[in-house]
């Protein structure tokens, strides 16, 4: 199994905590997903709390901290403030991935806004009222595809 490491060069943005997550990540050799096993919580959002893009509940460090063999109190200095979302992507974005995503929503954004509009009304998606998972599927042909899934509350445009 390939696990997801940190390069701190390809990201200088990212804060202390990143560093201290990744490198016993790679110590323990343990998957985003059996790390959101232990804490209860989604891959994605777990991988979120390693790159600073999401904020650790006490819970969170507490177990984090157990699995991981991380100091609590190191955890709580480094987990307890609000993360500051959104600076650890230059935009556009060059890493590939990261750039094809960014690509559907240049190619398919206002798609998705005019069916958006059409079911619910005048309004927008909330990320923060928000859930997303990732699976995959493998087809008859032995083809494996990428099914992301964004869960996000629909929040209408008021009147003011």
């Amino acid at each position: 199994m390939s696990l997801a490491t940190l390069d701190k060069s390809q990201h200088p943005s990212l804060p202390e905590s990143a560093t201290t997550l990744f490198s016993a990540k790679a110590a323990k050799k343990l998957s985003f997903e059996q790390i959101a096993q232990h804490i209860g919580r989604n891959e994605v959002s777990t991988a979120a709390i390693f790159y600073g893009q999401a904020k650790a509940s006490a819970e969170d460090i507490h177990e984090l901290s157990k699995l991981l063999e991380i100091p609590q109190s190191l955890l709580e200095e480094q987990l307890s403030g609000f993360p500051d979302r959104g600076r650890s992507v230059q935009m556009p974005p060059t890493e590939p991935l990261i750039y094809r995503l960014y690509e559907i929503v240049q190619n398919y954004g206002y798609a998705y806004k005019a069916v958006l509009n059409e079911k619910f009304g005048d309004g927008i998606m909330s990320a923060i009222a928000f859930s997303t998972k990732v699976e995959k599927e493998t087809d008859a042909d032995g083809n494996n595809w990428a099914v992301i899934t964004l869960r996000g509350k629909w929040l209408p445009f008021t009147r003011w």
